[in-house]
């Protein structure tokens, strides 16, 4: 008689002892507790504020930081530090995605080093089947006037010429080096008024590295009215020119500032009008890709569990296996964990991306986080939900021991 594995049984998200199977329940009961913290917006505000005062005038909270929220998500302060991280979550065939979020700094040492930092975490990944993915933002390694002024119609000064020279060479070294090492490079957004350089720079590198296979991964936020117009059109370019198309797609991570310069200037809102939109936007994204799937690599970075469920549906219906090698699916380290684990228990392919960098520098990626996470929309409610049914699962099975 046929036996079913996990990868024939549907998926359940609030399957909490494969979502947390690897955590201690102390772990657990931290995790609670910082979560519990974000239901306090106001807490987590002043908090903030007081840690990054601290840190800036080099007072000892380092320790803090990383007891209250660092550890929780992030990988480490090196690639080195991360090695752990990545093997814990191998252990549930969950791969990582190291990410350098270290952000702000805008001169040319630091995006040197930036360029540095994402080489080494490239070379590193070859050593493990566990990291197939690297990243970088494009504001890491280019200024962001630059960028803006790129995306323009007005013309670089000969200094800025100069200056863009530099630009494409960091991130065609990059692109060269992940190609060589047989690894994939996912290119994150940006606001929109600095987006139009970014495709253009990553579309050349896909039109050099993806001749065979996607190597090279643009970074589309779907929040943005334009954007099923965009990948159709770059779609329809990549057959023309012969390549594949590399596409991370995410709902988007500056709402409101886009929002707000647009009502400043006096521009239309470059966003869908509601959620809804952004939505149907996203799973529509999601099918065009899959339905053209030979030309596509797809990294599909959300914490919507119906977006993912819908996904695995598109592909059960278009034939293709679970771990097909061309499909994606990621979350932040720390969050959705449920969804996670569960993918990756059906055999899906499916990440961690994995923040690591020096406390202080990497504090407005952890300011985001408790924001994100303090917010109405917010998802601390739900995973404090899950946490609590792990916690009783726990306690009934000792009981029941007992």
């Amino acid at each position: 008689m046929h036996k079913e594995s996990s990868v024939d049984l549907p998926i359940d998200f609030s399957n909490t002892e494969v979502a947390f199977k690897s955590l201690s329940t102390a772990t657990l009961l931290k995790a609670r507790a910082l979560f519990t913290s974000f239901n306090f917006p106001l807490l987590i505000k002043s908090g903030t504020h007081l840690i990054d005062w601290a840190l800036a005038r080099r007072l000892p909270v380092t320790s803090l930081v990383r007891l209250a929220v660092f550890d929780h998500f992030c990988g480490g302060i090196t690639i080195k530090d991360c090695a752990q991280t990545v093997s814990e979550l191998g252990k549930s065939k969950v791969r990582s995605v190291l990410d350098y979020s270290v952000e702000g700094l805008g001169n040319e040492a630091s995006y040197e080093a930036a360029v540095a930092e994402t080489k080494r975490a490239i070379i590193q990944s070859k050593s493990t089947s566990l990291m197939p993915f690297n990243v970088f933002k494009m504001t890491g390694v280019a200024r962001f006037d630059l960028l803006a002024k790129a995306s323009t119609d007005e013309p670089l000064s000969e200094s800025e010429q100069q200056e863009w020279a530099r630009v494409e060479e960091r991130v065609r070294d990059l692109c060269a080096t992940s190609a060589a090492a047989g690894r994939r490079l996912l290119i994150d957004a940006e606001e929109t008024w600095l987006q139009v350089a970014i495709d253009r720079l990553v579309e050349s590198m896909m039109l050099e590295f993806n001749r065979q296979k996607p190597v090279i991964y643009n970074t589309v936020q779907m929040y943005r009215a334009d954007r099923l117009d965009y990948l159709n059109s770059l779609f329809k370019r990549a057959q023309a020119q012969g390549f594949k198309v590399g596409v991370k797609l995410v709902r988007g991570a500056y709402m409101e500032k886009e929002r707000l310069r647009a009502s400043k200037l006096g521009l239309p809102s470059p966003i869908h009008v509601n959620k809804a939109a952004t939505d149907a936007a996203f799973d529509a994204a999601v099918e065009f890709c899959i339905k053209h799937i030979d030309d596509f690599g797809l990294f599909v970075g959300t914490h919507n569990e119906d977006s993912l469920r819908r996904l695995t549906e598109l592909m059960k219906a278009a034939g293709l296996q679970a771990n097909d090698e061309r499909i994606e699916m990621s979350q932040l380290l720390g969050m959705s964990d449920n969804l996670t684990y569960n993918l990756a228990f059906h055999g899906y392919h499916t990440s961690k991306y994995v923040p690591y960098g020096p406390v202080a520098s990497v504090l407005p990626y952890l300011v985001r986080r408790a924001e994100e996470n303090s917010a109405v929309a917010g998802q601390a409610g739900r995973e404090l939900q899950l946490i609590d049914a792990e916690l009783r699962r726990r306690a009934r099975k000792l009981r029941a021991r007992l």
